[in-house]
């Protein structure tokens, strides 16, 4: 029998806990292990949990929901780092880009149905990573727009084959691996086989993390307001 994903809640308005408890609790393969009203608290209980996911809410008191990924993604609990799930009222929040940027795996809007957040749950518990991403990548278009070209990746970045970097570009602007297969001409284990060489190459952990890299070394630019 399958071990159920073991969800960790963070956010610091008592309801909306209590009502992302009992619908991961009613949702068979699910359990939710833990509540966080802070930063602080998510860190201790991501530690003494071992949570698959947090769904992590980024404007709370003590110490906000970047933060809080940045440590619990640093941090390895009983072998492993939990997967975050950024929940936001705002779909363009710098907060959201800066939880990215320190190790969550995406992001979604908490006013999305129910079906949604469970379908997002088992995504990010999976590890497909990323969820919307036309809208991540647009996110993450907007709040990279100042950074200077080829930063500290630029030396990786180097180190990509040609099809490599297509792939990558690809990512970064939202495609699916069945449309970058379409789109190279490539059969899905192909596409597959370059993410992990991507992945390996960039230090990325998911995917999410390559979107982010393609952006912050400049291999990809936003596109004009």
């Amino acid at each position: 029998m399958t071990a159920p994903i073991r969800v960790l809640i963070v956010d610091d308005t008592v309801l909306v806990r209590g009502s992302f408890r009992l619908l991961v609790d009613a949702t068979p393969g699910m359990e939710a292990v833990g509540e966080a009203a802070n930063g602080v608290e998510a860190v201790e209980l991501a530690a003494s949990t071992a949570p698959d996911v947090v769904l992590m809410d980024v404007r709370m008191p003590e110490m906000d929901g970047v933060e809080a990924t940045r440590r619990i993604c640093a941090a390895r609990a009983s072998g492993r780092r939990p997967r975050v799930l950024i929940l936001t009222t705002f779909d363009l929040d710098e907060y959201v880009y800066g939880a990215l940027s320190a190790g969550a795996s995406g992001f979604m809007l908490k006013d999305a149905p129910p079906t949604e957040l469970i379908n997002a749950i088992r995504v990010i518990a999976a590890g497909e990573s990323l969820l919307a991403p036309t809208v991540t990548s647009r996110l993450i278009a907007e709040y990279t727009r100042s950074l200077p070209p080829l930063g500290p990746l630029g030396e990786a970045m180097d180190e990509l084959t040609d099809r490599e970097r297509e792939v990558l570009k690809l990512i970064a602007r939202g495609r699916s691996n069945a449309e970058i297969g379409e789109r190279l001409t490539m059969r899905p284990a192909t596409v597959k086989t370059h993410i992990g060489h991507l992945l390996a190459k960039l230090n990325a952990r998911d995917r999410a993390q390559l979107v982010i890299a393609a952006y912050e070394s400049g291999l990809v630019t936003p596109a004009p307001s």
